[in-house]
């Protein structure tokens, strides 16, 4: 499973700060944030900056030129690509291209959640954000506003420390956490969040897929993360900030993806 965290500040500089960690099998072939649809005519496309996933063509993660960021998550039990349905990848993509991230989780929440198999996507901007929900056999899509403060979400529900251990060990420890400061001149004001994101922890007592930086037998673990900050609407605007790690967060090199 996959993790997002998400801060929201409505009134702070940078409005959201928006953490993810992408766990996916080792031979699934993707590349790196980019402009990977620049070109493609019938679509707003050409706007978004996303991770690529080479197998079915989508994306786990995007933002567009407008300061949207989309995400999207497995439900629990759901890894992998169905023959008879759409990739969940295409999700993301399809809300970037609306203007903001209510009319983008408005828009999507009417879906068909048959055509795809169950998933979580999380849409926002600087001012809202919203967690769209595919259940197993539910016949509607649930869109749910996130409040303010510190949310995690992973294949289970937005917050569910019940069921998730990832998220019952893990939240308390961002809400802790110095949140990065994308005005600072100091590399290390993202060093909490991305010692957060390189963790291999568990909880107590849970098995080593509830880290937060996965590492298992199987060939299943952390493939990339992410740390994204939208600023607040101003003219002229400024761009987002994209902390990228290519590769596992204890091991990779962090770098900013250029817009």
């Amino acid at each position: 499973m996959c993790t997002v965290v998400l801060l929201r500040r409505p009134n702070a500089p940078w409005p959201l700060l928006f953490a993810a960690n992408r766990d996916e099998l080792e031979g699934r072939p993707w590349l790196p944030p980019a402009r990977h649809w620049q070109g493609e005519t019938g679509e707003n496309r050409d706007t978004v900056t996303a991770g690529l996933d080479q197998l079915a063509g989508g994306t786990w993660l995007g933002v567009n030129d407008r300061g949207m960021v989309a995400g999207v998550l497995n439900r629990p039990g759901t890894l992998g690509p169905a023959p008879d349905k759409r990739s969940r990848g295409e999700l993301p993509l399809e809300a970037l291209e609306y203007e903001s991230a209510e009319a983008a989780a408005d828009a999507l929440q009417h879906l068909d959640p048959e055509a795809y198999r169950p998933f979580n996507l999380v849409i926002a901007d600087a001012l809202n954000a919203y967690w769209l929900c595919a259940r197993e056999g539910e016949k509607h899509i649930t869109s749910t506003p996130i409040g303010e403060g510190l949310s995690m979400l992973t294949a289970h529900d937005l917050n569910d420390a019940e069921r998730s251990a990832r998220i019952r060990h893990y939240r308390p420890l961002f809400q802790a956490a110095a949140a990065p400061d994308p005005d600072s001149r100091q590399n290390d004001t993202w060093k909490p969040w991305q010692d957060l994101l390189a963790s291999p922890q568990s909880a107590p007592g849970a098995g080593p897929e509830e880290a937060m930086n996965i590492r298992l037998e199987s060939g299943f673990g952390t493939r990339s993360s992410s740390i994204i900050a939208l600023p607040r609407p101003q003219y002229p605007p400024r761009p987002p900030i994209w902390r990228f790690c290519h590769g596992a967060p204890d091991t990779g090199r962090w770098t900013e993806i250029e817009f």
